[in-house]
């Protein structure tokens, strides 16, 4: 364990460097065929010149010389010259018998270098790594595409090959093993798996680097797997570090090397390529170039170890070690407890992607045509079965092979190896299904990415059951666990639950990640004439939901055909009854199923009849229910299956007709008037460029001058997106016009969800004849950028409406100076302000960034900036603006009075604490999954509404405004009737968790008493000079010393659309406006809800019916930390729960919903804690236990210093 702390230890002060390039350097020794044979090889058969492994027994002095070339240029850690010293790959010079000589004369001369420089320099730290290359070959793609079964090499013999170089390695004096250039991840399992079983017959312990590489653009692997799948099928492994090598130089390298920094909790290395090589294959980057890219990567955080590969000298390596050493490493994230598996594709298994199905097609047991196409060897067919089940929504590929005529093993290798040949169906995740062990690890012997394995029991014994786990984490599976044990199958409610609960406790206490547990509690037959099964569905359901309250972070599957297996043949009626189940067990926190998921009838769509029958069965609500549907069932079918335009405007010209259509947003006579304008004009182009452009200027206009409101803007926007359509359906060589005012890419930045605001500026921008490529949410900086120059974009404009947004705006700005842009960038969102842009994004950025305030700015701005005649006056005129405003600030925080944080801790308010009024506290955590939304409508905040709506003034005296008034009338009316569907077909679900707990303060903390034990809640203190008090919400809070115990409430609510497209569409209500107006209310209806929780905390602690005690959230002025959210989303398993969930910057998905607190002291207020100093971010860092770089972080727009 000694070098894991001496590596630690290095790392925590200093970004390490890796050495450059061996191949490089041996080419530039200029040897012949002579040097490569020695005296040792004079005779040998083949020709050894390339062989450059073999120079560790012929050459040493080479080898050595260039050690200590990278050692003296900065390395810190020296790679020895065994890239290709497997068995595997010195086979093509017939010298695989010399493996493991030839790696351990690697490891001494590096390791004899490594110490004569320690000896030279004491107390300086340097590292042997042990080189291990991905060999030749592919153990899960076919050299040959003819043969897709064909395999030029396995996992057995990778795993032999690399074990023989790990043991050279090793007893050389390696003291790092470096798996890197992977380009297929099964030969990289191979050699981890090597590497610890060689550890393990030498009794070591040796940090294990792994180093992927990235083939082109599109950010895969040679054999297809993204980065996030890459990183999933790693997850077990507990490796030291992961990076990228080989392939790429720095630039192109850099979106993918922030995309896996930004998902890993390991240290992340880069060793990129000196550039891409030239026609003649030659690397032309130059150390000074490529040090500053990598000096990039430091100082964005990306990178804790940094070096070189191709084409990269020790010149190279003193550039970068002199680019970095003044630059701290990138701090270590906290480690994700998220389930992820993967193919070729990664899979979230978390409450946003809901239920999972996975497919059942692909089983000899449940499918008679794959077992027939099996049993007849037609593999091509049989793939089609599971092509079929990815094209029918499958998100998991079951595949099972368990049959008494077929050679299991065998067959399941076959077929995972077709399977793997399908670019599609390879993209999912495989669930290995199998009773038999060998089949088990034969199908885990040929996949690349994170499976499942389905399954292992306690039914012989917990030592067998904690040695298969250990094999399923050695290949970096996830796993299921029935619910057996030596008593047999699990059929009640206690027993599924008592052996869920001791194969948990027996698989985290053995390290297996719970994260990686998936529970299977048996989904048995019902309805089979026998009563006692007829509450086994029910006692299922309950089991689900006690293992997603008890069990953290596991997850839930079952196979839900067993379900109706006594009703095999009638296929309608078992596919309602899957539905019914489903529908129940879902709700209980069921996470996937095996199920086919093309068959699957919508719950509301069944027969209300049958529903309510199979509904009493599954949930064993009567005793005959299971003869009423066994009766139903012999009598029924085996193949059943389940505004206008004012009459006087009609004499008008036509294209006067045509500009009220759009200007008024009205579709009446659009149509006809296209038509009677096109006999006129003749050209679908001089229509749309003439009295339809001319309408949508007009509205640009008057929106512009507040004489028009953004429900209008957006119904004349959707007038114009059906003319111009029908236009270009009557003749599609005439497309909307080109000569538009400009293009922009628009984008909601990476980590936030919000597009309202986002959606809104578009339509304004649209409105003054701009072109708007929407990304949409949650967009990566490099793929912005990237877009904007693919498609020669005027402008950018960024959205965010939490406070990480800015950091994501910064770096965008940081990517556009990186790609020499000078287009205008626009910056606007709710957290977004004109001097935040003036003092952080305008600085980064050469060309024009402007804030834009409202949406009506943006298009008269944007003109403006891009004008030849006006732009240089309104660039010098923002810039001007923002000097000032920078100026301004610098001489506010110059005179701005902060005292300390012990002083601030002295101005405490002064607050008597009681004993709550009432104690009919009701304990626990509640839950409401469906909430009635007729019950919310009264609590619906209007003027938050109206707002959204850019209306000025308070609700409801705007309605009755000179100005606005009829248009927000028109709004309120669409708003309520579109309310009355959404109750009727439940277009919107509304759900909340939350929970009132006893609780004390201590300082700036909150602890709380849940049934887990104590929970910390951290909070900050105001530090402002000219405030008599500087409050900090855990002053509202009994402190411990006063005997009292007070309470506190936490809440989670969330609101989204869960209507699909095709229900909106019935509804009419698909439209730009209507789906607007559908998402504010979503806004509206998650406040609603928190307020509704506000209501029922008040209650419980005070009687009367006056509301007391304030609900701050995280994020907000009082307390800014939004991953103080985790805290809450954790207490009350809101993730599990509820469908959302938190993502990495904090924000909650969907986007409409509130995490909070609820403080019930009547003298609690809202204030703003303000700017804080170093004292209180060096307090907080210690209580939440983080580094205080991450504190900074989490602050930044919350810090008095810089």
């Amino acid at each position: 364990m000694e070098i894991f702390k001496k590596l630690k230890s290095a790392l925590k002060k200093r970004i390490l460097v890796l050495d450059g390039a061996m191949g490089t350097m041996i080419q530039q020794c200029g040897l012949g065929e002579s040097d490569f044979r020695g005296d040792r090889f004079s005779n040998h058969p083949v020709n050894l010149k390339g062989c450059n492994d073999v120079l560790n027994l012929v050459r040493p002095d080479v080898i050595s010389n260039i050690h200590r070339q990278y050692l003296e240029a900065g390395a810190d850690i020296i790679e020895t010259n065994t890239f290709n010293s497997t068995s595997v790959s010195l086979s093509d010079y017939h010298l695989e018998s010399l493996d493991y000589e030839i790696s351990r004369a690697g490891a001494e001369l590096a390791r004899k270098e490594v110490d004569r420089f320690i000896g030279l320099h004491p107390g300086e730290m340097r590292f042997v790594a042990g080189s291990i290359g991905p060999t030749n070959k592919t153990a899960s793609m076919s050299p040959d595409v003819n043969r897709p079964e064909y395999r030029a090499v396995r996992y057995d013999d990778l795993l032999n090959s690399y074990t023989e170089q790990a043991l050279g390695l090793i007893d050389g004096g390696a003291d790092i093993m470096l798996v890197e250039t992977v380009f297929d991840t099964l030969n990289a399992k191979a050699a981890i798996n090597a590497c610890r079983d060689a550890m393990k017959k030498r009794d070591k312990d040796l940090p294990l680097m792994i180093s992927g590489t990235i083939v082109d653009a599109s950010g895969r692997t040679l054999s297809g797997q993204t980065i996030d799948a890459f990183l999933a099928s790693f997850s077990q492994s507990g490796v030291f570090s992961v990076g990228l090598n080989c392939s790429l130089g720095a630039e192109q390298m850099r979106p993918h090397l922030r995309e896996l920094s930004a998902n890993t909790s390991w240290m992340v290395s880069a060793h990129p390529n000196a550039g891409l090589p030239d026609h003649l294959g030659c690397y032309n980057e130059t150390p000074d170039q490529m040090a500053r890219r990598i000096g990039e990567f430091a100082k964005n955080g990306f990178v804790n170890i940094v070096g070189g590969c191709c084409g990269t000298t020790p010149a190279h390596i003193r550039a970068i070690a002199d680019a970095v050493k003044n630059i701290l490493p990138r701090e270590l994230p906290l480690q994700k407890t998220e389930t992820v598996v993967s193919g070729l594709d990664a899979l979230f298994i978390n409450p946003e992607a809901n239920f999972i199905n996975i497919g059942e097609r692909t089983n000899v047991a449940g499918s008679k045509k794959f077992a027939r196409l099996i049993r007849e060897k037609k593999y091509e067919e049989a793939l089609s079965v599971a092509r079929e089940q990815f094209e029918n929504g499958a998100q998991v590929i079951d595949v099972n092979l368990d049959d008494s005529l077929l050679d299991a093993e065998k067959e399941m290798t076959l077929f995972l190896d077709y399977l793997s040949s399908d670019p599609d169906v390879a993209r999912l995740p495989v669930m290995i299904d199998s009773s038999r062990w060998n089949v088990i690890e034969a199908g885990l012997k040929c996949l690349q990415g994170k499976a499942i394995v389905n399954s292992i029991s306690l039914k012989d014994g917990e030592e067998i059951f904690l040695q298969r786990a250990e094999t399923i984490r050695r290949f970096g599976a996830a796993v299921v666990v029935m619910a057996f044990d030596e008593e047999g199958q699990a059929t009640t409610f206690e027993h599924k639950c008592r052996i869920a609960e001791r194969a948990y406790t027996l698989l985290v206490g053995s390290g297996f990640p719970p994260q990686d547990i998936i529970i299977d509690a048996n989904v048995l037959t019902i309805a089979t004439g026998m009563e006692e099964h007829n509450n086994y569905a029910f006692d299922y359901i309950r089991a689900v939901e006690w293992i997603k309250a008890n069990l953290p972070y596991v997850k839930t599957s079952g196979g839900i055909s067993n379900l109706s297996y006594s009703f095999r043949g009638n296929d309608s009626l078992r596919e309602a009854m899957h539905s019914v189940f489903l529908y129940h067990a879902i709700n209980a926190g069921l996470d996937m199923g095996i199920v086919n998921a093309g068959r699957l009838p919508v719950y509301d769509e069944i027969d209300p009849g049958l529903r309510n029958l199979v509904e009493n069965v599954i949930l064993n609500k009567t005793p005959d229910a299971a003869s009423r549907l066994i009766s139903f069932a012999s009598e029924m079918k085996h193949d059943a299956t389940a505004v206008s335009v004012c009459d006087s405007r009609r004499n008008d010209d036509v294209q006067e007709r045509l500009k009220y259509s759009v200007i008024h947003g009205v579709t009446t006579f659009l149509i006809q008037d296209i038509d009677e304008s096109l006999q006129a004009l003749r050209q679908p182009l001089s229509i749309i460029e003439g009295p339809l452009m001319e309408g949508m200027k007009q509205v640009g206009e008057l929106f512009g001058c507040g004489k028009m409101f953004l429900p209008q803007v957006v119904r004349s926007a959707r007038v114009m997106k059906q003319a111009v359509d029908y236009l270009n359906a009557k003749n599609e060589q005439y497309q909307i016009p080109q000569n538009s005012s400009g293009k922009i890419v628009m984008a909601t930045v990476k980590g936030d969800v919000h597009d309202i605001g986002k959606n809104i500026a578009s339509v304004v921008l649209a409105c003054n004849n701009f072109e708007v490529v929407d990304l949409g949410v949650m967009v990566p900086a490099d793929v912005i950028v990237k877009k904007a120059l693919d498609v020669h974009a005027d402008a950018i404009g960024l959205s965010g409406l939490i406070t990480p947004s800015l950091e994501e705006m910064v770096n965008v700005a940081m990517e556009m100076e990186l790609a020499g842009m000078k287009i205008p960038l626009l910056i606007g969102g709710a957290t977004t302000s004109e001097l935040h842009t003036a003092i952080r994004i305008a600085p980064i950025y050469s060309g024009p960034v402007v804030h834009i305030r409202d949406a009506s700015m943006a298009g008269n701005i944007l003109n403006e900036l891009l004008n030849s005649e006006t732009k240089a006056r309104k660039t010098e005129e923002i810039i001007s603006r923002q000097n000032l405003l920078a100026d301004q600030f610098s001489e506010r925080q110059a005179t701005k009075g902060y005292i300390s944080f012990a002083e601030a801790q002295g101005r405490k308010p002064d607050i008597n604490f009681s004993k709550p009024e009432t104690g009919s506290v009701e304990s626990g955590i509640h839950y409401i999954a469906d909430q009635d939304l007729n019950e919310l409508v009264e609590l619906i905040d209007w003027n938050a509404y109206f707002h959204e709506w850019k209306f000025k003034g308070k609700f409801p005296e705007l309605l009755d405004d000179p100005v606005s008034g009829e248009e927000a009338n028109k709004l309120l009316v669409d708003t309520k009737s579109i309310l009355k569907i959404i109750a009727e077909k439940k277009l919107i679900v509304a759900q909340a968790a939350y929970g009132l707990y006893p609780a004390n303060s201590d300082a700036e903390d909150v602890f709380i008493q849940t049934e887990y034990g104590a929970e910390r809640l951290c909070f900050l203190r105001n530090q402002e000079a000219d405030r008599t008090t500087n409050f900090c919400l855990a002053d509202f809070v009994a402190p411990r010393k006063t005997g009292i115990e007070d309470r506190l409430g936490l809440f989670v609510t969330t609101a989204r659309i869960s209507a699909s497209d095709k229900a909106l569409e019935r509804e009419d209500l698909s439209d730009e406006y209507h789906v607007l107006i559908l998402k504010m209310l979503c806004d509206r209806f998650a406040e609603a809800m928190a307020e509704k929780i506000h209501r029922w905390f008040s209650g419980c602690l005070y009687s009367g019916d006056e509301v007391k005690g304030i609900r701050p959230a995280p994020g907000y002025p009082a307390c800014p930390d939004h991953s103080e959210k985790e805290k809450i989303f954790g207490i009350l398993d809101a993730e599990n729960k509820l469908e959302t969930s938190l993502n990495e910057n904090f924000m909650m998905v969907p986007e409409s919903g509130i995490c909070g607190y609820y403080f019930p002291n009547p003298r609690a207020s809202y204030f703003s804690v303000g700017r804080i100093g170093h004292d209180q971010i060096a307090d907080y860092s210690e209580r939440k236990n983080i580094d205080s770089g991450l504190a900074e972080k989490l602050l930044s727009t919350h810090l008095n210093y810089k």
